[in-house]
């Protein structure tokens, strides 16, 4: 998996899901932190978590609600749990996201 993590976060245990991604677990959330290729696109899904998310390299383009935002490095974005959203990664793009568990 590429990525410009330290050594430390290349060594946890990856993500099994739509993306690559190294996953640090912790109470009542997740922590990933995944890498996408220039050209990665995720079509609209929801989650069952409250997902907050920094880019660290390249940038995101979030669309929910009907709207894209263009999420660059050093920003911060938040999806809320259960509202549809998509992504698309026009450049290699790092990311630390945070998926915080919702209480059913």
């Amino acid at each position: 998996m590429a990525g410009h993590y330290p050594d430390r976060i290349k060594a946890l245990p990856l993500y099994d899901g739509r993306f690559d991604a190294y996953k640090l677990a912790a109470n009542g959330s997740d922590v990933l932190f995944a890498s996408y290729p220039a050209g990665t696109e995720i079509p609209a899904h929801k989650h069952d978590t409250d997902n907050h998310g920094v880019i660290t390299r390249g940038e995101l383009l979030l669309t929910m609600n009907g709207q894209t935002q263009r999420i660059k490095t050093g920003q911060w974005y938040h999806v809320p749990a259960h509202v549809e959203h998509s992504a698309k990664f026009e450049q290699a793009t790092d990311e630390i996201e945070i998926w915080f568990h919702c209480d059913e």
